[in-house]
């Protein structure tokens, strides 16, 4: 119960998986905002797919701007990482003290639980990275500068948009994601091929990004939607109304007016990122786990 070292360690993987992949998040980012019908200045289809997003980025805005939103994105991971695992493996040690005791069902409520509490406490970073990834290099294109802008025109509440789907995604992810990582380990290692070894790391870790990935991706897209419209202080009702309201009426509106392919916009991205984000995360903890 009073082990810190599953926050320590996931914390620091979790920066360590998200500088490794976040040009690939940037891209994902950029095509999910695109094709709403709501704003006018993203509501043209700029991008064919993720390749063409990515050469597009880099040649008309420059490397850096691959990199938009680089500063909350680590500051979120430093926050959100540390907590979701720390809760999880807490939880999972309160709840059956024994590991070979787990239960499937065990670990996906601690996951839920996880996920919802360190995505709700890490939202505003959240939402400063994907208002800089969504706008790319430009006048205000540092944290300080984006967080000051979006508590001067939106207020408090501006830095909580998309808690909601936010707080869903999170569930989902850290309820599938992680009990899978742990089902699949100990799959491998049961079957006599591999123990725990880096490559019983390397396969869990994979399976577990995809089935993350093909299960969070509709709640990205609402996510992502959600956190890069802004409701500006003293709108009018006009403009307001523009909004989506909720992370469901943001999911109806989207399959209305896009079709039910929208809300998988994005997924090679967010799979390739997801993929390769979990293969570092997983394999920096448990090299992390045998330091100390």
């Amino acid at each position: 119960m009073n082990d810190w070292r599953p926050f320590l360690y996931g914390g620091l993987a979790s920066v360590a998986a998200e500088c490794g992949t976040f040009p690939i998040d940037t891209t994902k980012t950029r095509l999910q905002v695109q094709g709403q019908v709501i704003d006018a200045n993203i509501n043209a289809l700029k991008y064919r797919g993720m390749l063409d997003a990515f050469f597009q980025i880099f040649k008309h805005e420059g490397a850096p701007a691959l990199y938009s939103g680089l500063a909350p994105a680590l500051l979120r991971q430093a926050t959100y990482g540390t907590i979701k695992i720390g809760v999880y493996h807490t939880m999972k040690r309160a709840l059956v003290s024994d590991p070979k005791h787990e239960t499937l069902a065990t670990n996906v409520v601690c996951g839920v639980v996880a996920g919802i509490t360190s995505s709700t406490i890490a939202n505003p970073t959240d939402v400063l990275k994907v208002r800089m990834q969504a706008r790319g290099k430009g006048a205000c294109d540092n944290m300080v500068c984006s967080f000051a802008k979006i508590y001067k025109t939106e207020g408090v509440k501006g830095l909580w948009r998309g808690v909601g789907p936010t707080a869903q995604r999170a569930a989902v992810v850290a309820g599938v994601e992680l009990p899978a990582y742990d089902l699949f380990k100990k799959q491998i290692i049961n079957s006599g091929y591999l123990g725990d070894t880096k490559e019983t790391h390397f396969l869990a870790s994979f399976f577990a990004g995809f089935v993350g990935a093909l299960a969070s991706n509709p709640i990205d897209v609402c996510k992502t939607r959600m956190m890069n419209q802004k409701n500006l202080v003293g709108a009018s009702s006009e403009a307001s109304a523009q909004l989506y309201k909720s992370s469901l009426d943001c999911l109806v509106r989207t399959v209305r007016t896009e079709g039910p392919l929208a809300l998988y916009k994005g997924f090679i991205p967010n799979w390739l990122r997801l993929g390769p984000w979990n293969i570092i995360f997983f394999m920096t903890y448990e090299q992390l786990k045998t330091v100390y």
